[in-house]
């Protein structure tokens, strides 16, 4: 009988082998490239085939075809043809991945080690007094060693049932806390071994740096400019005028994880950075709300680890490409005055 990878690893290439029945085949569409499709791009990589990530169709076009698998692979080829779909399939196999994984491990132990904790403490209040009592005043930390050194009682009745489960409730609590030890201690080795500079950024711990890379991805020269990173980081402004009002909004949109990556940036320095809080003074005194100064700080900040994120080659090569387009925009506006100060830009990208 064959293992369940090597019934996955038949069915793709007999895929394989029926798509390229049809002709050459260079460029294929997938959906959830990053989860459920992510063996299926893989595998396509490895056979020299370009991935294009293809969203889900919207849900007019579903109400008006209906859905099932042939229309789906239908709208991913359309998708693809027409050049509707151009994002890149993410890679998934370098070290953001690694940072990722530990950061699912961490998240639900972080969240098992609460639920123990809350746990402790309701069966320690509704003890009998004698065991309430003897912990009193403690600290969480004394408290937990405490409870895990609870000898067990032989009574059957709640008493001693109590003094058990305080104990493995506490145990788990120790040992998830050096799970979470642990995972703190490889993220930050990841970090430092992908982006080294990222972590002497004024207030950029390992989590955030962590956030922060994730959100980017294993290939982060897809990013067309330092907007499209603070677009994906739900950083970007949102206009909200009106009539006569001129103002633009928070975006709620974007990877929310490292929005509050950013958001805890901008806090630190907030505290700690002399600049930040004189910006932050001097845009009081202007009118703004402190809402607004922590919107623009979190929109200066994402372009900081942009620049350190992506490539300088290839951050230099998407903004010759901007200017190139604007140039060709002046030239067919027949506006002329402009070509000089482009071409030297130019000039001076290319020193």
């Amino acid at each position: 009988m064959r293992e369940p990878y090597a019934i996955v690893r038949w069915v793709m290439l007999g895929l394989l082998d029926w798509a390229k029945s049809f002709g050459v085949l260079r460029r294929a569409g997938v959906e959830c490239t990053g989860s459920y499709g992510a063996a299926l791009t893989r595998h396509l990589r490895a056979e020299g085939i370009e991935v294009t990530e293809v969203n889900q169709p919207d849900k007019a076009a579903r109400r008006r075809h209906g859905k099932t698998d042939a229309i789906g692979a239908e709208a991913a080829a359309r998708a693809v043809l027409t050049g509707r779909a151009t994002a890149a399939a993410k890679t998934g196999d370098g070290p953001v991945e690694t940072l990722r994984l530990f950061k699912v491990a961490k998240g639900s132990a972080i969240k098992s080690r609460t639920q123990a904790i809350n746990q402790l403490k309701s069966v320690l209040v509704s003890t009998d007094a004698a065991l309430r009592e003897s912990p009193a005043g403690l600290s969480n930390p004394h408290l937990f060693r405490r409870c895990a050194e609870l000898e067990p009682q032989r009574s059957s009745g709640p008493a001693g049932a109590a003094r058990h489960t305080l104990r493995l409730l506490a145990r788990r609590i120790r040992h998830l806390s050096e799970e979470i030890d642990e995972l703190n201690k490889r993220t930050a080795e990841a970090v430092e071994a992908s982006t080294p500079d990222l972590r002497e950024v004024r207030g950029v711990g390992p989590d955030s740096a962590a956030a922060l890379l994730i959100t980017a991805g294993d290939n982060p020269e897809q990013l067309v400019n330092e907007a499209s990173f603070a677009a994906l980081c739900g950083t970007s402004p949102v206009e909200a005028s009106s009539g006569k009002t001129q103002r633009r909004r928070l975006n709620r949109g974007g990877d929310r994880q490292a929005n509050a990556a950013l958001y805890r940036i901008v806090l630190s320095r907030l505290r700690w950075d002399d600049r930040t809080r004189d910006y932050l003074r001097r845009r009081l005194a202007e009118g703004k709300t402190r809402r607004e100064i922590i919107r623009c700080l979190k929109r200066y900040v994402a372009r900081e680890i942009y620049r350190l994120i992506v490539p300088a080659n290839t951050a230099r090569q998407h903004l010759l490409a901007l200017l190139l387009d604007i140039y060709r925009g002046i030239k067919r506006a027949q506006v002329f005055h402009g070509t000089v100060t482009v071409a030297a830009i130019r000039l001076w990208l290319c020193t």
